[in-house]
């Protein structure tokens, strides 16, 4: 009769490890599911931020252009202060792309 009780509980434990191994490969699947959504949600937000840091930088240039008169002198002047405001953007975007 001991036998039949020890066959009853290796039975029982068996089935607790089958669900066991079950739960866990589902827990598992939902992991690498999630880490995929999460790193896929890192790029699309890193790319919503440079979107919306180059909008700021353009705002910033539309600004400065109204502001600085358009006539002879002044617009040479201020293709050069834009053209080295680009260059600035360009060095720091080559910074946050390392």
């Amino acid at each position: 009769m001991e036998k039949d009780q020890l066959i009853k509980e290796l039975t029982l434990l068996e089935r607790k490890i089958k669900l066991f191994m079950n739960e866990r490969h589902s827990i598992q699947e939902e992991l690498r599911i999630l880490k995929a959504e999460n790193s896929s949600l890192k790029s699309t937000l890193g790319l919503k931020e440079q979107q919306i840091s180059d909008f700021q930088n353009q705002n910033k240039i539309s600004t400065i252009v109204d502001n600085i008169a358009t006539g002879g002198e002044d617009a040479t002047e201020l293709k050069q202060y834009i053209s080295d405001y680009i260059k600035e953007i360009d060095k720091c975007i080559a910074q946050l792309s390392a």
